[in-house]
């Protein structure tokens, strides 16, 4: 049974868009199991069921969550998969093998990351011009890093264009200590923080500050903009699309948690 659970996450190209580019269709598995369900406690936590067995993670794990609401959650996903597994329409148990089989085994690891992006964060580089440009990233980043100022203490310093602005020891200490230890949520700001390129909007994302719908409009303020003024990017929009997907699931596992 583990070998199937291996088979149906690993190595599978699931962003749509880049399968259609590779001119490859993924080889789903049918699907083999009635129903899916959170089980009782264990050890591992509450653990997701198919007719009754455990489901395992490509690491061979148990695929456990530590509530059961967000054990039930990803038993929904299972649930609603018909005819095969599609695991491009199951992001949140993706997140979960990840937080299983990688963030649990190397949480500093994965910490550090997320702090590389406070050095260069997506919210510190502001454009010049034109007016409707800054007006826009005023609008959507200027209130996280009122949030990140009267919050955290952390006071971070803007530049313009893409030369590297050096941040304050302080104010990237302050964020840092906002970022957190336990596994599931720190593979959720993970996520979230690559996503968005911004470890700012994953924090305020993470503390409420922010809703998953906003945090995503100010992640794409400047593709947005870009859009506007030459027109729609079919595929970039699908491709965001997906990625949409992927913080809702972050974002779900940090209501969850």
């Amino acid at each position: 049974m583990r070998d199937i659970f291996s088979e149906i996450f690993e190595n599978q190209p699931l962003d749509p868009t880049e399968s259609a580019r590779r001119g490859a269709r993924p080889r789903l598995r049918k699907r083999f199991y009635r129903h899916a369900a959170a089980g009782e406690r264990t050890e591992h936590g509450y653990p997701v069921l198919l007719d009754g067995k455990p489901v395992y993670t490509p690491g061979r794990r148990a695929l456990a969550a530590p509530t059961r609401a967000l054990a039930e959650r990803i038993a929904q996903e299972w649930d609603a998969q018909e005819g095969e597994i599609d695991p491009a329409r199951m992001p949140l148990t993706r997140l979960a093998n990840a937080v299983i089989d990688a963030v649990a085994e190397k949480p500093k690891a994965v910490a550090a990351e997320i702090e590389k992006y406070l050095t260069s964060d997506l919210i510190f580089y502001r454009a010049d011009t034109p007016e409707g440009l800054v007006a826009r990233q005023t609008q959507h980043w200027d209130p996280v890093l009122a949030w990140a100022r009267d919050t955290l203490g952390a006071r971070f310093v803007l530049g313009a264009g893409v030369l590297h602005v050096k941040q304050p020891d302080d104010a990237i200490a302050a964020a840092r200590a906002a970022i957190p230890h336990e596994a599931w949520r720190l593979g959720a700001l993970s996520s979230i923080t690559a996503l968005t390129g911004s470890a700012l909007l994953a924090l305020a994302l993470a503390a409420g500050a922010l809703d998953a719908e906003a945090a995503w409009a100010a992640a794409h303020v400047d593709e947005d903009w870009q859009m506007q003024q030459w027109g729609r990017d079919e595929l970039a929009l699908a491709r965001r699309a997906f990625a949409y997907a992927e913080l809702q699931a972050a974002a779900e596992v940090l209501r969850l948690m």
